[in-house]
Formats: structure tokens, C-alpha cells, sequence
């Protein structure tokens, strides 16, 4: 049995789901419009140039939830997924995933994202393992704080390690699916590491190291 393991954004779909769900909070008003969506833009222009602070945005990120009434949001994130994701789901990355599901590999998504906005969309391609940055949880209501190492840069790397102390699997004979230079540590330690739609800076690693380099487009 192998372990495939798949970035999410822009990798498995067509866009952002952190960044979306953002401007999705902002087309509802359910944040200071003006304010939200400019910190939103910042964060993400950080993250595509590889100086996102990650605790600081989490933070951002998970206080617009903590304020959002907790009964209300399983509605919002059907209305999410519906007018959001599902037009950027990619079928070429569906069926990948279902090649690898059929070979019996061990599928696990791996993103920076937490885990309110992506479980879902995991859910919907049918992989069972989720590794992500952990919104904190207390009496069932969003803290606005997270729980242990952001799932994101290195930390993606000690997240996986800690997953894998209760596996029957290595890094050293696993495929790992990214889109973003950001993933490069975790990329550098797998078997097979494969850059999908690569952002320049993984381009440029992948030619330069012999990576193989797909499209899901």
C-alpha cells in the first residue's frame, strides 16, 4: 500500500478555499466588508510570496468564525460549497484520486486550511484522512485560536511525521501532490514528489530537480 498524500488548494481544486471562504464572509457581510477583504488580499499575496505568517492569519481567520452564530453554520458552508467550490471542482483531480483509490493506496489531503472550511470537501472526494491547522473547540463553539502546529511550511512536515508514529507508512515510499513552493519541505521528503500546476518558484524546483509536473486543468 502506498501513501498518496494531496494539497488541496489549487492542487485538488481550482482555487483557494481559505482565501474564498474569506470573500465569501464578505459577500454575505458577515465581517467588516472593507476591512476583511483588504487583511484577506494581504494575507494572501504573503502566502503566494512565501512570507505568510500562518499563526497570526489562523488567527484572523478563526476570530471571523468564533463571531458568526455556531448554529448557522452548517447552512453557510452548504451555501459555500454549492456556489463556491463546486464550480471550481476539478474532474481530472477526481479522477485522480479515484486511480489511486482503486490501486488501494492510502489517500490523505494535507493542507494549511483549517479544518471547519475544508472537511467537507474532503468528505466530497470520499478521502477519510485529513491532516489541517485545527480550529480550537471549546463547548462546541470556535475560540478563534488553534490547536498545536499550523499544517502549513515545516509545520506541514511535523504534522505528518506525528500522523505517521500510528502508521504502517513512510515519507521515503509516499507521493505527495502539491501546487505551492510553500510545500517544499514536505515535497523534498517524499519518495515521489509531483508539482501540479506549480506556482514559479516549485516550477523552477521541480525542472531543476527532475520532479515530475502534471496538470489537473
Amino acid at each position: 500500500m502506498t501513501l498518496v498524500l494531496f494539497d488541496l488548494d489549487n492542487t485538488l481544486i481550482g482555487g483557494d478555499s481559505d482565501y474564498l471562504w474569506g470573500e465569501f464572509l464578505v459577500a454575505k457581510k458577515l465581517v467588516d466588508v472593507e476591512d476583511y477583504r483588504q487583511k484577506n488580499e494581504d494575507f494572501y499575496r504573503d502566502y503566494e510570496n512565501g512570507g505568510l505568517d500562518m499563526e497570526v492569519y489562523l488567527r484572523f481567520a478563526l476570530s471571523a468564525l468564533a463571531s458568526i452564530d455556531a448554529k448557522i453554520l452548517p447552512q453557510l458552508h452548504a451555501e459555500f460549497m454549492r456556489d463556491w467550490i463546486e464550480p471550481i471542482w476539478l474532474d481530472k483531480a477526481q479522477a485522480l484520486v479515484e486511480k489511486h483509490r482503486d490501486a488501494n493506496d492510502k489517500l490523505a489531503v494535507i493542507t494549511a486550511t483549517h479544518r471547519f472550511v475544508v472537511e467537507p470537501i474532503i468528505a466530497k472526494f470520499g478521502i477519510e484522512t485529513l491532516i489541517c491547522s485545527e480550529p480550537e473547540v471549546v463547548d462546541g463553539l470556535f475560540t478563534g485560536d488553534f490547536l498545536g502546529v499550523p499544517c502549513f511550511a515545516a509545520g506541514k512536515l511535523t504534522k505528518i511525521n506525528k500522523w505517521l508514529e500510528n502508521q504502517q507508512a513512510d515519507l521515503k515510499s509516499a507521493v505527495f501532490y502539491s501546487d505551492s513552493h510553500n510545500d517544499l519541505p514536505l515535497l523534498r521528503e517524499v519518495g515521489n514528489p509531483i508539482a501540479v500546476d506549480p506556482d514559479a518558484k516549485l516550477k523552477a524546483e521541480a525542472e531543476n530537480l527532475g520532479w515530475e509536473i502534471i496538470s489537473l486543468r
